[in-house]
């Protein structure tokens, strides 16, 4: 069910700071929402995170995902193995210099990415669907105001 926010029950013209306070709570309860498919990867957060770092930005080393994933070396060594292991990334040395591990995504690991999205967008339409077509439609209308605002 939906409820109507703090910031709409006020002036037709609210404050940006009240606006960004609702758009900030809704975002999170959105994406615990759609959090939720990613359960059926059967893959823990860190681990989709790293992955989807190396499908969506490409090859990196073990340091650079480190740096990238905001954790440590030793942790990352660890979530890269566990990739490594069930085949969603494969590493490869460098052949010029062996200290260099390059660590690239399989197309197994890209597929397992794929499916997620579809999960979560799944989880988003069917949210939408039990609005109206003015509400997408005011909806969609949000979604390019804020996209074009970002640039």
């Amino acid at each position: 069910m939906l409820r109507a926010s703090a910031t709409s029950l006020k002036a037709s013209s609210p404050e940006p700071h009240e606006i960004a306070a609702d758009l900030h709570a809704i975002a999170i309860r959105l994406l615990r929402r759609v959090r939720q498919e990613d359960d059926a990867s059967g893959l823990t957060s860190a681990r989709l995170s790293a992955l989807s770092v190396l499908v969506f930005g490409g090859r990196s080393t073990l340091g650079a995902l480190a740096r990238a994933e905001r954790v440590s070396l030793p942790t990352m060594t660890r979530i890269a193995a566990a990739l490594v292991k069930a085949r969603y990334v494969k590493r490869t040395i460098d052949p010029d210099d062996r200290r260099y591990v390059y660590l690239d995504p399989t197309p197994r690991g890209a597929e397992l990415l794929a499916e997620g999205r579809r999960r979560r967008i799944g989880r988003l339409a069917g949210i939408l669907a039990g609005l109206g077509p003015r509400d997408r439609a005011a909806c969609a209308r949000a979604i390019a105001i804020i996209s074009n605002a970002l640039g």
